[in-house]
């Protein structure tokens, strides 16, 4: 039975409101009768509105936990691995061995990308942000795909995921690649998903390339850790774009170009920028002081969370991967790392930091961590997008599929000028 909340409107007018509960989480509040009262809610931002219903993923901010389709992520980034995380988001649970090497199969069969897709590049400046070549890339897939871009065919659905999740290590390594002056690297499907990805990265035709277990662990790890969110900004936008029944290349476009903010996927990217501006060990302490300083406009980047009132579950695990990564490539003893994790230790031991749950997030240990394996600054986020398109498709699919789907169509609190008319130009003030 359905709980219901009141609300009194004016002093005596009663609306009686559904409460809904989550099977994990707070219940929720059904608003749809304040309509028949003439009001809607206020709330920017949406941070206390539910836009959607959804099984994917949880996040428990207080308790620091993070789950997909109700596994922990601390379990999938210990005991899984990119692909089988994507076919978990996907499918809603995990695979059995057949169904697993099925599903590696099939996107394998769709890592190419069509030859003509390659002049593509040519229209870029050299110097143009690979956000902007990815998100321009990704959304003019679907003039390739046009026959198979019916959203309410189940079977196009699944073929626009696989072709998603296979073609954007792909594209991101072009992307690299084309902003580097180096020919493109196709890809080579008997190697792992990272593995290959970083060989697209890194690999010249001039030489052979070696592949590094720890490296290509770290980066499977990276993925998986930002395979999903819940209802973020950039997952909002990928389902905004989809209820008005666009195809899902152009719903992912709209993900990268919202992801591409230095409030949502430039966290990382902003933590290299402020180690940069510290400078070196030394001046750590005067930083310190600028952050606790409310009157400073510094602000210590990649440390404390919006959603995130404890740990960021993701932090610890990749605080581990960052330090297996500085140890594999040597670069530790650098001044831009000793730096990083000089800042580590204050913040894990200051009283300041620990009272203000300010402990260092995802976004500033994934920041070190791409930037110690040679990616740099300016890909962090394609990364991001790389390994976001799971969760961004598994979004997608779930809302698409739906039988209630509605276009998005926000409301607002208008605060213009009430109507008036129009003045001609000869009787408006001259000055």
């Amino acid at each position: 039975m359905t709980d219901n909340a009141k609300l009194i409107l004016n002093g005596n007018d009663t609306v009686e409101l559904p409460i809904y509960k989550a099977t994990l989480g707070e219940p929720v509040i059904d608003i749809a009768p304040l309509a028949t009262k003439g009001h809607f809610t206020y709330d920017p931002g949406f941070g206390l509105t539910a836009a959607c219903p959804s099984t994917i993923t949880y996040i428990d901010g207080n308790k620091g936990e993070l789950l997909y389709r109700g596994y922990p992520i601390e379990q999938l980034a210990e005991k899984s691995d990119y692909l089988e995380v994507c076919y978990l988001l996907l499918n809603g649970e995990l695979p059995n061995h057949t169904q697993k090497d099925t599903f590696v199969d099939q996107i394998k069969q769709h890592t190419l990308i069509h030859e003509q897709i390659r002049s593509f590049f040519n229209g870029f400046r050299r110097d143009a942000h690979p956000m902007a070549i990815m998100m321009g890339v990704v959304g003019a897939l679907s003039s390739f795909y046009h026959s198979t871009l019916d959203i309410h065919n189940p079977e196009y659905r699944q073929t626009a995921a696989f072709r998603l999740i296979a073609k954007m290590p792909t594209i991101a390594a072009m992307c690299y690649k084309y902003s580097i002056g180096q020919p493109f690297v196709y890809p080579q499907n008997d190697l792992d998903y990272s593995a290959d990805f970083l060989r697209m990265m890194f690999s010249v035709p001039a030489e052979p390339w070696k592949n590094s277990a720890t490296l290509t662990r770290a980066i499977d790890k990276i993925f998986i850790l930002h395979a999903d969110h819940e209802q973020n900004a950039s997952t909002s936008t990928v389902r905004m774009a989809g209820s008005s029944g666009a195809n899902p290349f152009a719903c992912i476009a709209a993900g990268i170009a919202t992801l591409w903010g230095p409030a949502h996927g430039g966290a990382n990217e902003a933590v290299l920028n402020m180690l940069d501006e510290i400078g070196d060990v030394k001046h750590i302490p005067r930083y310190i002081e600028k952050a606790k300083d409310k009157n400073d406009s510094f602000r210590l980047m990649g440390f404390g969370h919006r959603v995130y009132k404890n740990y960021d579950p993701r932090a610890k695990i990749m605080r581990e991967v960052c330090h297996e990564v500085l140890a594999e490539t040597g670069v530790g003893d650098t001044p831009l790392f000793k730096l990083a994790m000089a800042l580590e230790k204050i913040a894990l031991e200051d009283e300041y930091f620990i009272e203000k749950k300010l402990y260092p997030n995802v976004d500033f240990y994934s920041g070190i961590t791409l930037s110690a394996m040679g990616i740099p600054v300016n890909m962090f986020t394609v990364i991001f997008a790389l390994a976001r398109t799971v969760g961004w498709t598994a979004h997608w699919i779930e809302m698409v599929s739906a039988s209630n789907t509605k276009i998005a169509r926000p409301r607002q609190l208008y605060l213009g000028s009430t109507q008036r008319d129009f003045v001609a130009m000869d009787k408006r003030p001259k000055a």
